[in-house]
């Protein structure tokens, strides 16, 4: 901890995640890819460090390296062990290099485009109010103790 001190922050237990990450200090998000973290990721604009453990993390963690481009790969995930080195390594690729900066431009464009989808009007919010509007408009269903009904 001593020699991030002044220069960053290493949390070990939990934190208020999004509030982290939308801070102007943050620079990069070492994560394991479940989708509230890439969700939170996107919406802050941070670019993404991926160590994904299990289940929809690994296909995350593809379609944010290699889709979006807003995100990099740690190397040993897959053997369940990243070392130090690389973890430093890929900070400092977001951090000072070309290569991150176009990450950071990356990670910028996919946070106003989120914006814009979650706004009124936008994709996002049309989507959720034609599922809505599709779940009430079931009345044909059958109601039973295990699937409940759903009445206005």
């Amino acid at each position: 901890m001593e020699r991030t001190n002044g220069r960053g922050l290493v949390v070990k237990l939990w934190a208020p995640q999004v509030e982290v990450l939308r801070h102007k200090a943050t620079g990069a998000f070492v994560t394991h890819c479940g989708w509230n973290s890439v969700l939170d990721g996107v919406t802050a604009g941070v670019p993404m460090l991926c160590w994904p453990l299990y289940s929809e993390q690994k296909m995350n963690k593809l379609h944010m390296v290699g889709d979006m481009g807003i995100a990099k790969e740690m190397v040993g995930w897959q053997q369940g062990l990243v070392k130090a080195g690389e973890v430093e390594a890929k900070v400092r690729l977001v951090m000072e290099s070309e290569e991150g900066s176009e990450l950071r431009s990356r990670a910028a464009a996919c946070k106003d485009a989120a914006a814009v989808a979650c706004n009124d009007g936008g994709s996002s919010r049309l989507a959720f109010a034609r599922f809505l509007a599709d779940v009430a408009s079931r009345k044909d269903r059958a109601c039973s103790e295990e699937v409940g009904c759903m009445r206005k």
